[in-house]
């Protein structure tokens, strides 16, 4: 019996201020739980998950989780260039964070060209309301003019988590469908997939994401 392993790969990328909460998200997303975290991270860390869409297309997710630091900067710049997806973390209790935004698409968009990037708008710590500086209405917004989904998380609760990278994987894979992306050699931010042969087992299992 041949099936596939997964059908695409897609190469993502987080970005966002240093502590927004984006190495809880991703933890959240991959281990299924809270793993909060007081030390930044140091560079680029690396995950990886398998999901099912809706219509049964498997999906294996490559995640790299990069630094705010300045000082890393160069490093993570270099991770750009072979993504296609990037979610854009803030903190909803650091107006600094939020305002530092556009900053962080104009570098993702300056060096994954020539390749256009789709963005997602994440605001992480929902649970933390009562710190909250910047309204859902205002992040909205932002998003709506640059035409990208938004969503906000708890990686603390699991709120919302599974729907952050449901959205961003949904509309590379509509890109995909529509011929925008296409699998390119020497590109690694979408991938083909492959097939194994053998009865199905826990190495060929995947998730289905729920959305919000």
């Amino acid at each position: 019996m041949v099936e596939p392993v997964f059908d695409y790969q897609f190469r993502l990328i987080l970005v966002g201020n240093s502590t927004v909460g984006k190495s809880s998200l991703l933890k959240y997303f991959t281990d299924g739980r809270f793993g909060e975290s007081s030390d930044p991270t140091v560079g680029v860390d690396f995950f990886a998950r398998l999901v099912q869409l809706t219509d049964g297309t498997k999906i294996k997710l490559q995640l790299w989780d990069t630094a705010g630091q300045e000082r890393f900067r160069s490093i993570t710049r270099s991770y750009y260039r072979n993504s296609v997806g990037v979610l854009l973390a803030y903190d909803i209790c650091s107006r600094e964070s939020f305002e530092h935004i556009p900053q962080w698409m104009s570098e993702a968009s300056q060096h994954i060209e020539p390749h256009s990037p789709v963005f997602v708008l994440i605001g992480c710590k929902k649970d933390k309301e009562l710190n909250r500086v910047v309204s859902q209405e205002e992040a909205q917004a932002f998003a709506d003019f640059y035409g990208m989904n938004f969503v906000e998380t708890s990686a603390k609760h699991g709120e919302n988590v599974e729907c952050a990278f449901k959205l961003l994987t949904e509309e590379i894979y509509s890109r995909v469908q529509s011929g925008e992306y296409v699998v390119q050699e020497g590109w690694d931010g979408i991938k083909a997939g492959y097939v194994r042969v053998g009865l199905k087992g826990k190495a060929g299992e995947s998730e289905k994401v729920s959305c919000c």
